[in-house]
């Protein structure tokens, strides 16, 4: 009786123990499954970016290109909430509708990438050999070519408008879109599910739709935020150097771009869109790091 006492304290001890450790690697795992309050924040922003640009459908802004020669470099006011600019423009309506143009860009250009990048990258993953190849050096041939000169190259001759810049930024996230689903296609193309739908006999086709993609999809449209943030600061470069949309439509890169000659001077005309901007593509890149260690982790756990 003596022993069997024993033997039940030493069991509870270990139970206990046991069940501390497993509790706590839960509360880990809990914990790594948040959000965080980072990525709230960085999605705060970008929703009132979003329900700024929507309500100039219904809500009454000043002009962006009505020239008032009374707010020539005027400082904030209730008539100018964020000044004028150099020709007396009002500096919060451009940059309200400059951020419809970099939304515009940022929420059509990633997924006609992600379209073609998850052809090519598939394909690549599941069928390697002679196919992986020719994708990778077609990846690195896009990806040796300078973008900016090409771009600049593409919107001089074929016109600066938002079908070519969306085609011509689009065209650049490729090869981010087709190396991570590549590297994903090959991570579940061994998996049981596909050996057993392999094993049935299950077409090529059928298996890259119907096991693949849905697994494959999930880090893809994850990383697509990285690329959202990648596209509005490769528009705004782009009009920065003067290939962008072309006035009078505003841009951030144009703003920035129509400031630098006043910087010494006035240098909030080119702050304002800049901070814009800056706060814009780190909210994505933000919310892009969260959301891909957040797949990653699921991934991981399944």
């Amino acid at each position: 009786m003596a022993a069997n006492a024993q033997t039940f304290r030493l069991l509870r001890i270990f139970h206990f123990f046991g069940s501390k450790n497993t509790s706590e690697t839960s509360d880990r795992v809990r914990k790594e499954r948040r959000l965080g309050w980072v990525f709230w924040l960085a999605l705060a922003w970008i929703v009132l970016c979003l329900s700024a640009t929507i309500s100039t459908n219904f809500i009454t802004y000043p002009d962006p290109l009505n020239q008032d020669y009374n707010a020539l470099s005027a400082p904030w006011s209730m008539e100018h909430l964020l000044g004028g600019d150099q020709l007396g423009r009002d500096m919060f309506s451009r940059s309200v509708f400059g951020a419809a143009t970099s939304f515009k860009i940022a929420f059509t250009s990633p997924f006609i990438g992600m379209a073609i990048g998850l052809i090519l990258g598939m394909c690549a993953g599941y069928f390697r050999g002679r196919i992986d190849s020719a994708v990778s050096i077609l990846i690195d041939s896009i990806l040796a070519f300078p973008n900016i000169v090409l771009a600049i190259a593409i919107l001089f001759y074929a016109g600066a408008n938002i079908f070519n810049l969306v085609l011509v930024i689009s065209f650049y996230t490729i090869p981010q879109f087709t190396r991570i689903s590549r590297a994903n296609t090959m991570l579940y193309a061994q998996r049981e599910f596909v050996v057993a739908a392999r094993a049935q006999g299950a077409s090529h086709l059928r298996i890259i739709l119907r096991e693949l993609l849905p697994n494959v999809i999930v880090p893809v449209a994850a990383y697509s935020l990285l690329i959202m943030s990648f596209t509005i600061g490769l528009e705004g470069t782009l009009s920065f150097l003067g290939v962008g949309l072309p006035p009078p439509d505003p841009t951030w890169g144009q703003m920035i771009s129509d400031g630098i000659e006043e910087l010494e001077d006035d240098p909030f005309i080119s702050f304002v869109p800049s901070f814009f901007m800056f706060m814009t593509i780190l909210s994505l890149n933000l919310m892009g790091d969260r959301m891909r260690q957040f797949t990653d982790v699921k991934a991981s756990s399944a």
